[in-house]
């Protein structure tokens, strides 16, 4: 393990802890933030490994009571409740954004991987929507139209922007970075 993954995973779990907490309650009960974006950044950027690992980070700093979810709130409790399945599932998001770019767009130019960057997130998106969704129900008992319409619908326009200010963000900070984040990606 190099210094400069560890660097780099620390950097992506700190920036997720910044922009984490910035929300703007919903009346479904899980509010806007600008987590998501956090967490796909780091798993186009830093790839299925080591974007898993940082949001692994975030989640467990959150889970033992540092303010770093979206609030300010943090501990166990947080992810026992309604909103628990989504911030376990950015875990999953930054692994499948990784996976998928890292493995399909990674040997693609231009337009060709930009796309495949979008949709690397747009699939991650959606499994972290099922997961999170599945876990909303299970803990307050609504239906899934009622969940689809507290937990998915509303975020769809801002997860949209999110995605697209990450396609064209992560390239510009691979070519910024790029002798950094190949010494990351040849760790794995």
């Amino acid at each position: 393990m190099k210094t400069s993954s560890l660097v780099f995973c620390g950097l992506c779990a700190a920036i997720t802890c910044i922009l984490a907490p910035i929300a703007i309650p919903m009346p479904g009960g899980v509010p806007v933030s600008l987590a998501t974006f956090s967490v796909m950044l780091a798993g186009c950027l830093l790839g299925p490994k080591w974007g898993t690992i940082s949001q692994a980070v975030y989640v467990l700093l959150g889970a033992v009571g540092l303010p770093v979810f979206s609030g300010y709130r943090g501990g166990f409790q947080v992810i026992a409740g309604m909103t628990g399945g989504y911030i376990v599932a950015y875990v999953l998001l930054a692994f499948l954004c990784g996976l998928l770019y890292f493995q399909f767009g990674k040997k693609l130019h231009g337009a060709a991987r930009i796309i495949c960057l979008v949709i690397s997130m747009v699939i991650g998106t959606a499994a972290l929507y099922a997961f999170g969704t599945a876990w909303f129900i299970r803990v307050t008992g609504m239906d899934l139209a009622g969940a689809l319409g507290a937990c998915v619908i509303p975020f769809l326009p801002g997860d949209a922007l999110k995605i697209a200010a990450v396609a064209i963000l992560c390239p510009a900070l691979e070519k910024a970075l790029s002798a950094q984040l190949a010494q990351l990606r040849t760790t794995g």
